[in-house]
């Protein structure tokens, strides 16, 4: 019987070695050897379980790794100080000059900038398409396409993708599918659908206390060592390492993530379900009137719901700072961008997080500046939880009061 992926990470354990029952945090940037040739072979990447250089590898990065493969079911995973670090060292290793990529156009702002604006330094060019289309994805795949990327609920539309539909696509091209599952883990599984290779922000949900940045990349052995390759691998050259530190942290809040993943999602269904009849335009993919329901339905674990994130459009930019500051002064959460923290955070994302795609092209995709995306907290009673935002609403007459009843 195949385990479940949280039981997985449960499963996991490394002592400490005085016994410890969290394994021991490695404290140091290089280590020694007791000889010469060890040092030159462990260098040269022919050891195994020998350490270098924290650049290379620690026990606490590997510790992390082996978890986050289990999370995905991945044969490995890499760690790195950031997700940019680890979307754009996937990025650069799997592409050369003259290369093209096909990506979602609906994609974190970062990622989006690297792809438009910092690989064209290097004759790199990206195609960004409607990834709900797939014929249009496979329109756009040429000679020279290397990959094609996208995130399987995306930021901030929360648009889903059909990753068995485009991994397909993918394998008949013999290109890498690449997916940043940042805003679903444990929810959506992507190499279990067919993803190549997985990537995630670990700053956010797997964190889940937005104390840390850091982020991974899941997938074969093969690809992680040669991103790992002290001759050639984008991770190790570009030295996107992450800390030890942070690392035996991130891996003690793992063990919480299907509870909080659970909780997460119980308050953002319960909220995009109260606010739709209040006739608000909500978007989440756990209510029947979004476009992806069924498809999300069709490939998620349904124990861990459709996620914790939803949009509200209000209307204008005015209306949603407005009621950003003021559900902030009411103590419903935080102006703030990143997701998967304890409380709400709230932002504009055109005026943000997606700042770094031109305002043309953001009308273009149907992200209006009156749209607000929410990362539901864990409250405990989200009743009440509602009952405030409503009021906050009504305050600011973004909700009609002839036809709300409190």
């Amino acid at each position: 019987m195949a385990h479940k992926a949280s039981d997985r990470i449960l499963d996991l354990h490394n002592f400490g070695e005085f016994g410890g029952v969290n394994p021991s945090i490695s404290d140091s940037s290089t280590y020694t050897f007791l000889s010469a040739k060890t040092m030159f072979d462990t260098f040269e990447g022919n050891t195994e379980g020998c350490y270098l250089y924290s650049r290379h590898s620690s026990p606490s990065n590997l510790y992390l790794g082996e978890a986050l493969a289990a999370l995905e079911g991945t044969e490995t995973a890499n760690v790195t100080a950031s997700g940019m670090g680890a979307i754009t060292a996937v990025i650069m290793q799997l592409c050369n000059a003259g290369d093209h990529i096909v990506s979602s156009r609906t994609i974190y702002g970062g990622t989006y900038a690297f792809l438009k604006n910092f690989i064209k330094k290097y004759n790199i060019s990206t195609s960004f398409v409607d990834i709900t289309d797939l014929e249009s994805v496979e329109n756009a795949i040429k000679s020279g396409t290397k990959m094609i990327y996208c995130e399987s609920v995306s930021n901030p539309l929360l648009e889903v993708a059909d990753i068995k539909a485009l991994s397909r696509i993918a394998d008949k091209h013999g290109i890498p599918l690449v997916v940043d599952n940042t805003f679903s883990p444990l929810s959506i599984a992507p190499a279990k659908l067919g993803a190549h290779i997985v990537v995630h922000s670990l700053t956010k949900f797997i964190n889940g206390t937005s104390d840390c940045v850091a982020g991974a990349v899941c997938g074969t052995k093969e690809f992680c060592l040669a991103l790992k390759d002290v001759n050639s691998g984008a991770g190790m050259l570009l030295g996107s390492t992450l800390d030890s530190l942070r690392a035996a942290s991130i891996l003690k809040n793992m063990r919480t993530l299907h509870i909080r993943m659970q909780k997460h999602s119980f308050n953002a269904q319960f909220l995009s379900e109260r606010f739709e009849e209040d006739g608000l335009r909500v978007v989440y993919p756990g209510l029947p009137s979004h476009s992806g329901h069924e498809l999300m339905k069709s490939q998620m674990v349904p124990e861990y719901g459709f996620g914790g994130i939803m949009t509200i459009d209000v209307g204008s930019l005015e209306k949603a700072n407005a009621l950003m500051e003021l559900m902030q002064k009411e103590n419903l959460g935080y102006l703030a961008v990143s997701l998967g923290f304890y409380k709400t955070l709230f932002s504009a994302p055109g005026t943000s997080t997606s700042s770094e795609i031109p305002v043309e092209e953001q009308e273009t995709m149907g992200l209006s500046d009156g749209l607000i995306r929410f990362s539901i907290g864990l409250d405990d009673d989200i009743q009440r939880t509602y009952d405030m935002m409503k009021n906050c609403m009504l305050k600011l007459d973004i909700l009609a009061r002839d036809k709300v009843v409190l």
